[in-house]
């Protein structure tokens, strides 16, 4: 074989496979050749024979599956706690209210989708933002036939800039990393930051007149009407109960300015989709204010940092079932309805551990980052806040927050130092690619975002990253305009 054991010495052959693979992998998936599990496996474990580590596979395979399997575990548990209280009628009242104050208006229901990611991710968890967000916005999306990516989109790039808070990762982050206060860190980062929340509501404007002009408007009355007179109840793959009803015939799929990036504007109705029958017979409105005292007392635990995430929502979702289907059938019943979704995420977040397991393990990712620092010319050093912020665009989209904050800021807050960039410009600079960072393949939440939206990664990815990559730059042009980078 050509590329065989001895390009291991050879670290511009290690940083060429890098590239390689993480192109090879974004082209396939956005071209539908491959699905993302099996371009996430078997794409790694083919670069890792070419740089000559397959002997090692299994390693970096284990080592990334128990790096991920703590966000397995909470992801399977959120998807069952959260998909008990879909059922049980606890987001119905946010459902309803929404669809009234927006009125069946395409464009209104875009920007609540974005106030609505925003609002939730004050919790600073990615995972339970979009399961909220999805779950009450996605019943209003399939029955106006407006495009999902639109969806996923704009909740994706609204919790990007959310996930800065200092509870929400990247922030304590390069706190720890360059041994500063993540409060110096963050505090004056606040107006470029919500400059680029701004953006974001201002672009969900924008997309949702464009649906609004494709679609048009009905009127909540006409829109209740049509589903009364066409909507049919299914039983679906849970049981007698489900509460999944067909969408609503002959209403348009597609027209004129529906565009070649708006996959989600085509899409053909799904049966059995899920949305909130107001006579489910898995209600429970005597348990009502048990079930959100039940929610708020989990957040505020996971945002105090009582008990670990994945054991938050394990006792969660065990406490929903046994209070809200004391009966093992129903119990079952409930767990066989979410199985799909449960499957789909964990699975992904697992294929994704071989992905970032050879990235880390054959030292491809240690080889691109100083590739990339190593050919910043001498002239931009003076700034170096400008360039962390432009290289912290891609750099948390190929690879993980940890990869990036621990290994490659530390490098280039020593670049900016030399220079006289103090390292807080260089820390606040480091936030600017979180609205880019939280569709990237190596990030967990985004699967279950396109996985409970029933939207292709693909699709999402070719949609959202001019989007999130120009609400990057906005927050970055902010950041210098008023002085804070």
């Amino acid at each position: 074989m050509g590329c065989s054991r001895a390009n291991v010495r050879y670290p511009l052959m290690l940083t060429l496979l890098g590239f390689a693979m993480i192109a090879t992998f974004l082209v396939l998936i956005m071209l539908k050749k491959m699905s993302p599990i099996a371009a996430l496996v078997l794409i790694p474990a083919l670069f890792c024979v070419f740089v000559g580590k397959g002997a090692h596979l299994g390693d970096y395979v284990i080592d990334g599956v128990t790096s991920l399997a703590p966000t397995a575990a909470m992801l399977m548990f959120a998807i069952v706690y959260f998909g008990v209280m879909i059922d049980v009628g606890l987001f119905d009242p946010v459902v309803r209210g929404i669809l009234r104050f927006c009125k069946a208006d395409p464009m209104r229901i875009v920007v609540g989708t974005a106030v609505l990611a925003g609002i939730v991710s004050l919790d600073g968890d990615g995972s339970t933002t979009f399961m909220i967000t999805v779950s009450a916005m996605y019943p209003l999306y399939k029955r106006l036939k407006m495009s999902l990516v639109v969806m996923t989109g704009v909740a994706a790039m609204a919790n990007g800039v959310m996930n800065t808070l200092p509870w929400g990762g990247p922030t304590a982050r390069a706190a720890t990393a360059l041994k500063l206060d993540a409060g110096d860190i963050f505090v004056p980062m606040i107006p470029a930051l919500g400059v680029g929340l701004l953006f974001v509501f201002g672009l969900s404007y924008v997309l949702g007149v464009r649906e609004r002009r494709r679609l048009g408007v009905l009127t909540l009355d006409e829109v209740l009407e049509e589903e009364t007179e066409s909507e049919t109840v299914l039983v679906g793959a849970g049981g007698p109960g489900d509460g999944r009803v067909s969408l609503r015939k002959g209403a348009p799929t597609g027209g004129a300015g529906a565009g070649a990036d708006d996959p989600g504007a085509h899409e053909e109705p799904e049966e059995g989709m899920q949305v909130l029958d107001p006579d489910r017979p898995t209600l429970r409105p005597k348990l009502y204010w048990f079930n959100a005292l039940l929610t708020v007392a989990l957040l505020t635990a996971m945002i105090m940092e009582w008990l670990p995430i994945p054991v938050l929502f394990l006792l969660g979702a065990a406490l929903a079932l046994t209070v809200n289907f004391p009966h093992m059938p129903d119990q079952r019943a409930r767990l066989g309805a979410h199985a799909e979704n449960v499957l789909n995420v964990s699975g992904m977040v697992f294929a994704a551990a071989v992905f970032t397991g050879v990235l880390q393990g054959t030292g491809m990712v240690d080889h691109m980052a100083k590739w990339v620092v190593g050919n910043i010319p001498d002239g931009m050093g003076p700034h170096m806040a400008v360039v962390t912020g432009l290289l912290s665009i891609p750099f948390t989209y190929f690879m993980s927050n940890d990869g990036f904050y621990f290994g490659i800021l530390p490098v280039l807050a020593e670049a900016g130092h030399a220079h006289g960039v103090s390292s807080l410009e260089i820390a606040r600079a480091s936030l600017v690619g979180q609205p880019l960072h939280m569709s990237s393949p190596l990030v967990p939440a985004v699967y279950v975002l396109v996985g409970m939206a029933k939207v292709e990664f693909g699709d999402h990815t070719r949609f959202v990253v001019k989007w999130a990559a120009l609400t990057s730059l906005v927050v970055l042009g902010a950041g210098i305009l008023f002085g804070i980078i």
